[in-house]
């Protein structure tokens, strides 16, 4: 790969193990200055590894990692322009904030005057004024969160690496907190990478997300091309809900494979052209499915086994076909009074261009 001129983050086949374990598999991508680049994962798929490696604390065992166009081999942590926000935080406890946001400064020996002045512009940015005083373990979750941005940024790195921050906050807290990120990203105006296992936070603060899966990066897009365009099964799986069947291509035609499952045969969209005889996997999502579907949409029977109601939204289980497969349907306020009560048997059916079929080699693999 030649490294773009523009490109902050550069990642040239890089591998990383660790003994026998291939932590990393051959990853390359280019990251854009300014970007909030999220690389979404399960545990253990890699992504703190690769996170680790640009900030220095790992070298890769194979490739290259390029900041500005500079191979970074041999260069440590203390030398490289990145900051590294993790998910404990590391925060001085008993420092106030304001000693806490200088202490990178104090370090490279900025003046008192140099290091307040920074301080309190700082203080703003994260809309924290006249909190300086106040000592961190005086301060809420979602204060700490912030404060610890402002530490990082003080030393005007070029690139900011988060580490699931978020991780260790209540879901309401979280919810926030993803907005004051991305809005402290837009007015600083540096790259973000940012490490996380919830879709949620993926989708709605990134410019762009690798989706990682056992070291491997199997897709790189912005939100709506990973959720609406998974390449392949395990991406399906794993960003937003999905209900999956396992079968076999057994024709294909103008865009569209039929799907032999344990529950008949269902169509949907041949994203990726799999002839007749293919492993696949076909992919409905939870809303597209309705109740007492129109003529034209594939007709799937089943038997009302579930019903979760979740005020604007209703959650409905089926068991489908021999096998007692379990379907989900999400319905909104206007179509929850179409279901039939619980026990009763139901028609649901989707179009098939809301259906994906994709090839089954990386589905089930985490």
């Amino acid at each position: 790969m030649t490294a773009s001129l523009t490109a902050a983050i550069t990642l040239d086949h890089v591998s990383i193990r660790f003994g026998d374990f291939l932590a990393v598999d051959d990853a390359s991508l280019q990251i854009a200055p300014g970007e909030f680049f999220s690389f979404l994962g399960p545990s253990g798929c890699g992504k703190t590894t690769l996170l680790r490696t640009i900030s220095g604390f790992i070298e890769p065992s194979q490739g290259r990692v390029l900041l500005d166009g500079r191979d970074m081999q041999g260069i440590g942590p203390n030398k490289r322009p990145t900051a590294l926000i993790f998910q404990n935080l590391a925060l001085f406890p008993m420092m106030s904030v304001a000693d806490n946001i200088a202490y990178g400064l104090r370090v490279r020996g900025l003046s008192r005057r140099a290091r307040n002045a920074k301080v309190e512009e700082l203080l703003d940015l994260i809309a924290l004024p006249d909190q300086g005083g106040k000592r961190v373990d005086e301060l809420s979750g979602g204060q700490k969160q912030r404060v610890a941005i402002a530490r990082a940024l003080a030393v005007e790195p070029k690139v900011l690496l988060l580490d699931e921050p978020l991780s260790a906050l209540d879901l309401k807290l979280r919810q926030h907190m993803r907005n004051e990120l991305r809005a402290i990203q837009r007015r600083v105006g540096i790259t973000f990478i940012y490490i996380t296992h919830d879709q949620g936070e993926a989708l709605t603060m990134s410019d762009r997300i690798a989706v990682m899966n056992r070291g491997v990066i199997e897709q790189v897009g912005d939100g709506r091309s990973v959720y609406e365009a998974p390449r392949t099964a395990f991406v399906a799986s794993f960003v937003g809900e999905n209900n999956a069947f396992i079968g076999k291509v057994v024709a294909s035609d103008s865009g569209i494979a039929v799907v032999e499952t344990p529950i008949g045969l269902l169509k949907g969209r041949n994203a990726r052209g799999l002839v007749k005889g293919s492993e696949a996997v076909l992919f409905i999502r939870p809303d597209a499915l309705q109740p007492n579907p129109p003529a034209g949409h594939q007709w799937i029977g089943g038997r009302v086994s579930e019903m979760a109601y979740e005020g604007s939204l209703t959650h409905v289980a089926f068991s489908a076909g021999d096998i007692g497969q379990k379907i989900t349907m999400t319905l909104g306020r206007s179509d929850a009074g179409a279901v039939p009560a619980i026990g009763t048997e139901a028609a649901i059916g989707y179009p098939v261009e809301e259906a994906l079929v994709l090839p089954r080699e990386s589905f089930g693999r985490d």
